[in-house]
């Protein structure tokens, strides 16, 4: 699914990431471990391009995505995001955080329908706005009540916890049906209380077979949920290799 071929990323003349090469797999749950400052959130976004990488390639599904040529935003809808504050709209309610993408990429993917159609004889369908918004919906609820949340689909994100806020974090990704989906940190800002239930989610997705590429501190997820564990160091790979393996029998001192 993906490739990751010499990725490097300089802030001036910090160089941050000194080649990345790295094979993802549909289905693979990878984790992403290391100390701070080694470059693990910049990696995780050069992977959606949140980031322009300095150089090297990011093949996602066959297209290089590094490439400024590239549309980006077009990939991005297959490649979901969970950041580590959660980044939900404080101004709209949970239901209306979930069904904002999905209903703004229906709606842009409408208007070109609609220009299509005025100029070529192949007509292709325009669906109604009223319709767009009726799944987005009916998807948002089912999203909801997956995650135990649906008693909270009409308030705002202020008045629920961490935990509650990450777990729509992650549906939110969900509900435009991603090919895979980042983790940045899901729960280092969360209590400890509240890392177990955001956590269960991710080990749900994980078994339903939704490819994760989770940056995290969690050692007990990497060793008991992801297939393979990737240890950055100061910007390389310094051992990528199956999780019980890894953890069983470093070969780095780190």
């Amino acid at each position: 699914m993906i490739d990751v071929i010499d990725l490097k990323k300089n802030f001036g003349d910090n160089e941050v990431l000194k080649g990345i090469n790295m094979t993802i797999n549909k289905g693979d749950i990878v984790v992403v471990i290391g100390p701070s400052g080694s470059g693990k959130s910049t990696f995780l976004r050069c992977l959606n391009c949140m980031e322009d990488p300095t150089s090297g390639k990011i093949i996602f599904e066959g297209v290089d995505i590094a490439d400024p040529k590239v549309d980006i935003n077009i990939h991005r809808r297959k490649m979901g995001m969970v950041f580590q504050h959660f980044n939900l709209f404080n101004n709209k309610t949970v239901i209306e955080n979930i069904m904002l993408s999905p209903v703004l990429c229906a709606k842009k993917d409408r208007r070109k329908a609609v220009m299509h159609n005025m100029f070529h004889k192949d007509k292709l369908p325009v669906r109604p706005v009223k319709e767009i918004k009726k799944d987005a919906e009916e998807n948002a609820h089912k999203l909801l009540e997956r995650i135990g949340l649906e008693d909270k689909a009409d308030v705002y994100p202020s008045t629920l916890s961490g935990g509650q806020k990450q777990r729509v974090a992650i549906v939110r990704s969900l509900a435009m049906n991603p090919e895979v989906i980042l983790f940045d940190e899901p729960t280092s800002a969360l209590d400890p209380e509240m890392i177990g239930e955001v956590l269960d989610v991710m080990k749900a997705l994980a078994a339903d077979g939704m490819t994760m590429i989770v940056v995290t501190h969690e050692m007990r997820f990497a060793r008991e949920v992801a297939a393979r564990t990737i240890f950055l160091a100061d910007g390389k790979i310094e051992e990528d290799k199956p999780s019980h393996e890894l953890f069983d029998n470093p070969e780095s001192p780190r």
